[in-house]
């Protein structure tokens, strides 16, 4: 059986023109995925031979898992829930209120990578739009900090570069392609530019390309730490604004080196200047596949993007102060929920130190370093290949995810509707 128009939520492309073919009850080709795409696909469409639940490592039911794990959260006085980003619009909401029951924090991979990104949109604003206006309309693109080419195989191919687009005719012959980052990248090979900044300086050439635009006058001296000519600058900027469509796409590149949300910022406000005379848009490089969801569900439930707490009975949003490394590596939390995520693999030493010391509980479709260290860790089943569900595209654009097989597994969903109701029973 082959399912067309399949959904691939592995990174934010999430590309939605994949034909899966399904044999005897397992996945055998995903055609039209990327390498990544593919990977994923026929990694979690592949039968399980690992417990629904598991407490301490011992086989339990279902039942017995969600009853410990909510006696777990209803006990717990700071406990932080975590992750989310590989996982369905519907769980994510269903997270956000058990996390409001428990009166706990609630943070997502955003404050770990685009954190800084959802902070500027705070700021200022995000002059945005669409992949599809990108593909039909942008003539000149710029990545900054990004590497698409090994991060989002198809970003150049589907959504950006190559395609013909409605305005664009001659696809590739019709874009100029600009690339800024501290050192030569596989996307190198796409740029027509190569722009190759000293590490950290983003700040200052972000602000020196402001001030072109505006018309101000640079002094080459100004740009001597920055690695980057006035001859350069001054041609990027005349591109820019000859450009009939722009679009800067950043990447962790810019957000997670010197300066984070300023450099962020000072990014925002270059498109915001451009759009005074022609039309430009900015669109961060959105890694996991519904990273873009959790943002967009948590600021619709709470006002916020990221780092929520709850412990007050109203959301709070304070980045540095309820977001998952700080809570930890200040030794706060006394109980940590990880869903669709992998911290023990991935925080600073300082955070993974308190994660080994506090109860865990552990919400993923696969085996990981987190599931092995929980003492109560549930598999489930992946959104878009055993469960149905939404995602959001990279640029907010929401798809539904469609069911492809029958697992052995309930989805992510469940389990936290579940655990919310036995939780609220414990509380009541």
């Amino acid at each position: 059986m082959v399912f067309e128009h399949a959904v691939c939520a592995f990174c934010g492309c999430v590309c939605d023109d994949i034909a899966v073919t399904v044999e005897d009850g397992r996945i055998t080709q995903a055609k039209n995925a990327c390498v990544l795409g593919k990977a994923w696909f026929l990694s979690h469409g592949q039968p399980s031979d690992l417990p629904a639940a598991r407490i301490n490592g011992h086989a339990v039911s279902l039942e017995a898992g969600i009853d410990y794990a909510a006696s777990l959260l209803s006990q717990a006085h700071y406990p932080i829930i975590y992750g989310l980003s590989s996982t369905s619009c519907e769980a994510q909401r269903q997270a956000i209120a058990l996390s409001e029951t428990i009166g706990g924090n609630l943070d997502c991979c955003t404050s770990v990578c685009h954190g800084p990104s959802g902070m500027a949109v705070q700021g200022v604003g995000e002059p945005t739009c669409t992949l599809g206006e990108v593909k039909n309309r942008a003539d000149l693109l710029i990545y900054w900090g990004s590497n698409p080419a090994e991060s989002h195989p198809r970003h150049m191919t589907r959504y950006a570069v190559t395609p013909k687009g409605m305005f664009i005719p001659n696809g590739r012959k019709d874009r100029t392609v600009v690339l800024i980052d501290v050192r030569p990248t596989p996307s190198s090979r796409a740029a027509d530019i190569l722009i190759t900044p000293k590490p950290g300086k983003d700040f200052e050439l972000l602000w020196a390309l402001r001030g072109l635009i505006l018309g101000n006058k640079i002094e080459e001296a100004s740009l001597a730490e920055t690695g980057v000519t006035l001859e350069q600058l001054t041609d990027l900027a005349i591109r820019m604004k000859k450009s009939h469509f722009g679009i800067i796409f950043i990447g962790q590149g810019l957000t997670q080196s010197r300066g984070k949300h300023l450099n962020t910022t000072a990014a925002f406000m270059l498109v915001r200047d451009l759009n005074r005379t022609n039309k430009f848009a900015l669109m961060p490089m959105r890694g996991h596949g519904n990273v873009t969801g959790i943002d967009n569900v948590l600021a619709w439930q709470t006002g916020f993007p990221f780092g929520v707490n709850f412990s007050k009975g109203y959301p709070r949003f304070n980045p540095g102060e309820f977001t998952i490394v700080d809570v930890l590596s200040r030794d706060e939390a006394d109980l940590i929920m990880s869903v669709a995520s992998d911290p023990i693999a991935s925080l600073p030493a300082t955070a993974r130190k308190r994660a080994a010391e506090v109860p865990m509980i552990a919400i993923d479709t696969h085996e990981s370093e987190t599931t092995r260290r929980a003492q109560v860790a549930f598999i489930a089943a992946t959104a878009g290949i055993g469960a149905e569900g939404t995602v959001y595209r990279m640029d907010n654009v929401p798809l539904h995810m469609d069911k492809i097989l029958d697992l052995p597994f309930p989805s992510d969903e469940e389990l936290l509707s579940r655990l919310h109701t036995r939780v609220k029973e414990l509380k009541s």
